[in-house]
């Protein structure tokens, strides 16, 4: 059994998001490219984004600090703090509005 405390985690993320020229930081806690499920700590300082890409599997993102904007053609969903978002299975795109660190939670499809 191992315990994880993702408000370390994100804490963490947002400090070297903060350092790194692109303002992005990710850290997997679970899982890789071995096992069908991956959760992965991803912090992005205000204004920084992940380009539209593909969805590998199920996924969905929780908010752990800031507000996040989630977009997927013309569909956008906002989040903060404490807020689940499930990742549409298609094309989609994430902007950090404030410094924002979320926990990505993907389930592969085999």
């Amino acid at each position: 059994m191992q315990e994880i405390s993702l408000d370390a985690q994100a804490q963490e993320q947002l400090e070297r998001a903060a350092a790194t020229s692109n303002g992005r930081s990710a850290t997997t806690v679970y899982g890789g490219h071995e096992h069908t499920l991956r959760q992965t700590v991803l912090a992005l300082t205000a204004g920084t984004s992940l380009a539209e890409h593909e969805n590998p599997g199920e996924a969905t993102l929780l908010v752990l600090r800031g507000r996040v904007r989630l977009s997927s053609g013309r569909t956008t969903c906002e989040g903060r703090s404490g807020d689940l978002i499930v990742i549409p299975p298609a094309r989609h795109a994430l902007q950090a509005m404030d410094d924002a660190a979320v926990l990505l939670t993907v389930a592969e499809h085999g």
